[in-house]
């Protein structure tokens, strides 16, 4: 694992029906659900990280905090930034922003451990 501080990964979507509040069930309005939008941060700090995990391993998250500041109606373009920001042994804590064309829509903290993806699998299906 050769992991450090200010590693960094970009997603840009367009916000699709299939991505909305109303679809994903956490709401009933056409807009870029909450969860979805955790989901995309999510995704970008696992491709920041992957390619600088060992062989087997894998990152699990355990601890999320997340501003949902704006709605993304469908057709929005959202992109969504994230960083490395502290490395504490097999810890990992990333910051994301997530943006418009105009204003950011969400942001926050996501905390991932570093796992052996066999050992952990494992422990989950006993």
């Amino acid at each position: 694992m050769t992991l450090a501080p200010g590693l960094r990964s970009q997603l840009l979507i367009m916000v699709e029906h299939s991505d909305t509040a109303e679809k994903i069930g956490s709401g009933d309005v056409p807009v870029l659900a909450t969860p979805r939008l955790l989901a995309l941060a999510e995704q970008a700090g696992v491709e920041a990280t992957r390619a600088r995990l060992g062989p087997g391993e894998t990152s699990v998250g355990t601890r999320v905090e997340l501003e949902h500041l704006a709605p993304s109606p469908v057709g929005t373009h959202v992109e969504v930034t994230t960083e490395l920001t502290e490395v504490d042994g097999r810890r990992l804590v990333f910051t994301f922003v997530a943006r418009d064309r105009h204003r950011v829509v969400g942001r926050g903290t996501i905390e991932r451990m570093v796992v052996d993806r066999a050992a952990f699998v494992a422990r989950a299906t006993r």
